[in-house]
């Protein structure tokens, strides 16, 4: 594997920018540091940048910065003995950890146990100590003093003197620190399950690939080297850190000695960069594995943790907390995404009388999960593509709503409209719940455009842009204006058409949604923005139809039931109550979902308020002037999912055509959660 960016220590630049200093962590980094001075030196390098010095010390704590990007992601991964251990019952084992704190040895490893609800973290307890009574025994190097039974297994030389003690340190003299370590940890037979990255079994020896397996989530096992598909999850890789104010001085460091002397460089005979070979250690200063060094952002663009390591990354670590607890046991923000939704939301709220509820507002789903991954809230619920998206961002499934099943139709006036069915579309006004809804987006186009999800076929490879081509003009709320934001609304005070409301993937777009694409084709009072054909879920067209007669003064009066029909895929038509026979898919039902980390509270909360019950109905939206608002209002129960996966839930049939669709469209690849 290439790491494009796979670096640990720590570089420091003096305030008058003659000396680089780099902060060292054992003997054989010293000795290799000290060569790669004099080869600067011998190389000629420009004398601002030749004075190098290294600083010995002695731990890696608070010396590390990840850096998410393709190329430098490592794989967590959990190793055992052949048929020793199943990663479902891992409490009561002798663990091997490559470090405190680190990625693939601690954060994603944890998360994962809390998110399966097996370890258990409770309020006003450090996390360590909760890790400690989870395993029998441990080696977590850099853990400290504070959990002894996390060094019980540690071998390092141990001293009253700070300088010469490095039992159960983050340097080379703990045998078992780093992953490489770990993964020694478990050959000695002195653990049974190593916490490591992929890289530490790429080099495995024909001996390690006959005695030790991959446990995978789902409980099952797969050889060493199949990490790429057995992995508790991906994190940023190493990378180096500076202050801010030398970062360009550090840059151009950087750049001279890897033109120097990295994988390609002109002095490479002289002094290999990325080679540790020489000083008898493996990783000195920078990965063996590493191919080049890239610098994050230029010289004048300034990026954040954040955006360095990675939203979903960041959110996991401030859920763990790296220790003690961050997380608040009781409070749950709930995201919404209109002003009809904050309004039940609120109301809900002041109905909740276990833990306390806060709002919080975004602007559509993908927004909601934006802000999840944020740690800016915790709980939203989302249909199936959207649930797919999550998949992909590594939050979870919490509970699931129960109702019957669910089909996706095609709903037209009889009057008017010939024969043909589906295939009399072409050219006609279509209204869409929104863009990516199970109904009105995903479901519809294996039928419009068979060749659309990227199976080697001739077909478009763009959905959104095929739906646009397709059709003559529509209302799509969610699409960047275009012909399917033409027939939209907006907000009904901001007058048709005008406004930030106008074509929004929430609420505020009177079109949006199941309603909102019935109303659509019922067209607003003046008789101008309307479609020829609605693209819904059939669960609740009855009550939609009577809803917008009584209280629309547009299309809808005076327009029955019997006035409608549904278009079969195989050109027929059907009364509206034949949805099950004549639909174009079966809709999954919504998630609540969740990141890994406050899952369970979440889960908790949501039980609480079912069971305890209130006068408040959260499964109805009429008192707020919307349908659907937080949850479909057809919702009988949330039942639980904390022990789910989304690929479960969402269904075999549904998940394949969301990943072929959006492994090959435009807006799939364009989409925040493919960058």
């Amino acid at each position: 594997m290439k790491a494009a960016l796979l670096l640990w220590p720590l570089l420091l630049l003096s305030s008058s920018g003659k000396k680089v200093r780099w902060c060292t962590l054992s003997d054989a980094e010293q000795r290799k540091c000290s060569e790669l001075s004099r080869a600067l030196l011998s190389a000629s390098a420009p004398s601002a940048l030749s004075a190098f010095t290294d600083v010995l010390h002695s731990s890696s704590q608070h010396s590390r910065l990840y850096r998410q990007d393709q190329g430098s992601c490592v794989f967590s991964v959990v190793v055992a003995r052949k048929g020793t251990l199943d990663i479902k019952g891992l409490k009561g084992s002798r663990s091997c950890h490559s470090g405190a704190r680190w990625t693939s040895g601690w954060s994603l490893p944890l998360g994962f146990l809390l998110s399966q609800n097996d370890l258990l973290w409770d309020k006003g307890r450090p996390l360590s100590h909760a890790v400690s009574e989870y395993f029998n025994a441990s080696c977590v190097p850099g853990v400290g003093l504070s959990s002894p039974a996390l060094c019980a297994l540690c071998q390092g030389q141990r001293s009253y003197l700070r300088d010469r003690n490095y039992f159960c340190e983050t340097s080379g003299g703990e045998p078992f620190f780093d992953s490489e370590g770990a993964f020694r940890c478990l050959r000695s037979g002195i653990g049974e399950v190593a916490f490591v990255d992929h890289l530490a079994v790429l080099n495995a020896t024909e001996s390690d690939l006959d005695e030790y397996e991959l446990l995978c989530p789902d409980g099952s096992t797969a050889p060493l080297m199949a990490s790429a598909t057995c992995h508790l999850g991906r994190g940023p890789g190493r990378a180096l850190l500076t202050r801010k104010d030398f970062r360009k001085v550090a840059g151009r460091f950087i750049t001279l000695a890897q033109q120097l002397f990295g994988a390609e460089g002109e002095e490479k005979a002289r002094f290999e960069l990325f080679s540790s070979a020489p000083f008898r250690g493996k990783d000195l200063l920078f990965r063996d594995a590493t191919q080049r060094l890239r610098l994050v952002g230029g010289e004048e663009e300034e990026e954040d943790v954040t955006q360095v390591l990675g939203l979903d990354y960041v959110s996991l670590l401030q859920g763990l907390g790296h220790e003690g607890p961050s997380l608040s046991e009781s409070l749950v923000r709930w995201c919404c995404i209109s002003d009809a939704e904050l309004h039940k939301c609120e109301e809900w709220a002041l109905n909740v009388h276990s833990d306390p509820l806060v709002c919080i507002q975004a602007d559509s789903m993908s927004g909601c999960i934006e802000r999840i991954k944020k740690n800016e809230a915790d709980a939203v619920r989302l249909d199936a593509t959207h649930s797919y998206f999550a998949d992909i961002c590594r939050l979870v499934p919490v509970a699931v709503e129960d109702y019957g099943p669910t089909f996706a139709v095609a709903l037209a006036r009889e009057k008017g409209f010939g024969p043909r069915g589906l295939w009399g579309l072409r050219g006609r006004r279509s209204c869409h719940g929104y863009e990516f809804s199970p109904a009105g987006w995903v479901l519809p186009s294996r039928h419009i455009f068979p060749d659309v999800s990227g199976n080697g076929t001739s077909g478009p490879c763009d959905l959104s842009a095929a739906y646009q081509d397709f059709f003559w003009k529509g209302c799509m709320p969610g699409q960047d204006g275009g012909p399917l934001c033409r027939v939209c609304l907006g907000a009904e005070a901001e007058g048709a058409g005008k406004g930030p409301s106008h074509c929004a993937a929430n609420h505020g777009e009177r079109y949006y949604g199941n309603r909102g694409a019935l109303r659509c084709l019922l067209g607003d009072p003046d008789g101008r923005h309307y479609g020829d054909v609605a693209f819904v879920e059939h669960h609740d067209l009855l009550q939609n139809i009577e809803h917008e007669r009584r209280h629309s003064a547009g299309g809808a009066l005076g327009s029955a039931p019997s006035s409608f029909v549904l278009l079969c895929p195989d050109g027929t038509q059907a009364a509206i109550l034949d949805g099950a026979q004549c639909n174009l898919g079966r809709v999954p039902p919504g998630i609540i979902v969740s990141r890994p980390v406050a899952s369970t509270k979440i889960h908790r909360f949501l039980q609480k308020f079912q069971d305890l019950g209130t006068s408040f109905q959260l499964f109805q939206s009429q008192n707020y002037g919307g349908s659907d608002l937080l949850f479909k209002d057809n919702t009988k129960r949330l039942l639980s999912a904390i022990n789910g996966n989304f690929r479960a839930i969402i269904g075999e049939p549904f998940f394949k055509m969301a990943e072929s669709i959006f492994n090959c469209t435009k807006a799939g690849k364009n989409h925040p959660y493919y960058k």
